[in-house]
């Protein structure tokens, strides 16, 4: 089923891009954001809509694709009560469960669930969490990591069994190169 700017405004997208950037945003122009899946029921109260996408979920928007196995949307509801589809107002929460791959510039993401909380301004990735930052290689994991939106920041949750780990690209060797030659250092001066 197919949810387009519309019905779901491009919050979903935008909050993701902007917790966690990309070393190089593209400056593509801005593109509705459109979740397929096999199936989506849709349920209302007076005061909330939540949207639950099932099988084979995809989400693509501008700078971005999202894969699940099941995507749980809920927002504020607006306007009239009795209207069967009511408009949409606030994006309250966005949960990402099954094989979650969050795709994003030259970053992705890969876990069991991705919680987006826009109000905490956060997003909690857990279930085996891995980040890798495609362009150089550099991978974070740990049981649970903490993304904050617009701070450059995460806090990768860790304990004794299952310490919180970061693999960097290579550096040069900073020891000492026995094989090289080094002047030799002047004589300390004698005290008289």
């Amino acid at each position: 089923m197919r949810l387009l700017n519309q019905l779901f405004p491009g919050v979903c997208a935008a909050f993701l891009l902007a917790a966690l950037p990309a070393r190089a945003q593209q400056t593509a122009e801005p593109q509705p954001t459109v979740i397929d899946s096999e199936q989506l029921d849709m349920r209302s109260t007076d005061t909330l809509t939540t949207f639950v996408f099932t099988h084979r979920v995809v989400v693509t928007g501008t700078n971005l694709r999202l894969t699940c196995d099941k995507l749980e949307v809920v927002t504020t509801r607006q306007g009239d009560v009795t209207a069967t589809i009511g408009k949409l107002g606030h994006f309250k929460s966005l949960v990402a469960t099954g094989n979650v791959r969050l795709l994003q510039s030259d970053r992705e993401a890969a876990c069991g669930r991705a919680e987006v909380l826009p109000d905490d301004d956060k997003i909690i990735l857990t279930d085996h969490p891995v980040v890798k930052d495609l362009s150089t290689g550099a991978t974070a994991t740990g049981p649970r990591m903490v993304l904050f939106r617009g701070e450059r920041r995460a806090v990768i949750e860790g304990d004794d069994a299952n310490p919180s780990r970061i693999i960097l690209p290579a550096i040069k060797d900073l020891g000492f190169d026995k094989d090289k030659k080094t002047p030799d250092a002047p004589a300390p001066e004698k005290k008289s």
